[in-house]
C-alpha cells in the first residue's frame, strides 16, 4: 500500500468510516472495494484514489459526510490535489441535475456545495464516470434489492454515460446491469 493510500485509509478510519454501514459492512469496506475495483480497471492512481474517498463529503445518494466541505485541504493534503478535485466533483454532484445531461460530450454539473455550474475536464468526467460505475456495481452487488429496484435506471444511466467511461468500466456495467434475454422455453 502506497504512502497516499495508507494516509487515505487513516483518515477514514478516524472520520468514521469503519463504523457506518453501508450495504456489504461498513463505508470504509465499499470504499476500500470501490478503489480494488478501480485498481483492476487499472485507472490512473489519482482516479483510484478519489474513488478510495468519494464518499468523504457525502454525496447525493449517501448524505453522511466523513468531512466538511470546509476541510478540502485536510482531505487534499492526504490523496493529493488531483485526487481530491474529483472527489469534490463527486460529492458535489447534484444527480437529479446531471444524471440526465450525461448523454452530452461536454455536460454541465450542478454543484449542490454552491449551487453553481461548471464543466469538468475530460479526465475528471472520465473519472466521475469511472467512480459512479464502479460505486453502482459494489453497491447492487451487495444489495440485490437496490439491483431490483434500480437496476433498470442504473444500465439507462450508463448507456447515456458510455462516451464518458473507460471500457473496462463499460463492460463492467454491460455484466452487471444489461437486460438479460429469457431464457428459451
Amino acid at each position: 500500500m502506497d504512502t497516499a493510500t495508507r494516509a487515505a485509509v487513516t483518515l477514514l478510519r478516524q472520520r468514521g468510516a469503519a463504523e457506518l454501514p453501508h450495504p456489504g459492512g461498513t463505508l470504509l469496506a465499499h470504499l476500500e472495494r470501490v478503489y480494488e475495483t478501480l485498481r483492476s480497471w487499472q485507472v490512473p492512481d489519482p482516479v483510484a484514489l478519489a474513488g478510495l474517498t468519494h464518499a468523504a463529503y457525502g454525496t447525493d445518494g449517501f448524505p453522511e459526510p466523513l468531512l466538511a466541505v470546509t476541510e478540502r485541504p485536510v482531505l487534499r493534503a492526504a490523496i493529493g490535489e488531483d485526487a481530491e478535485r474529483i472527489v469534490y466533483a463527486y460529492g458535489g454532484c447534484d444527480r437529479g441535475t446531471v444524471y440526465p445531461r450525461l448523454s452530452e460530450q461536454d455536460p454541465v454539473f450542478h454543484d449542490r456545495f454552491t449551487g453553481l455550474d461548471h464543466r469538468l475536464t475530460a479526465g475528471d468526467l472520465r473519472a466521475f464516470a469511472d467512480i459512479t460505475a464502479a460505486n453502482e456495481i459494489d453497491v447492487v452487488t451487495h444489495n440485490p434489492d437496490v439491483m431490483r429496484e434500480a437496476g433498470d435506471a442504473l444500465w439507462r444511466l450508463f448507456n447515456r454515460m458510455r462516451d464518458h467511461l473507460g471500457e473496462p468500466a463499460w463492460q463492467a456495467c454491460v455484466t452487471t446491469f444489461a437486460p438479460q434475454p429469457d431464457p428459451p422455453h
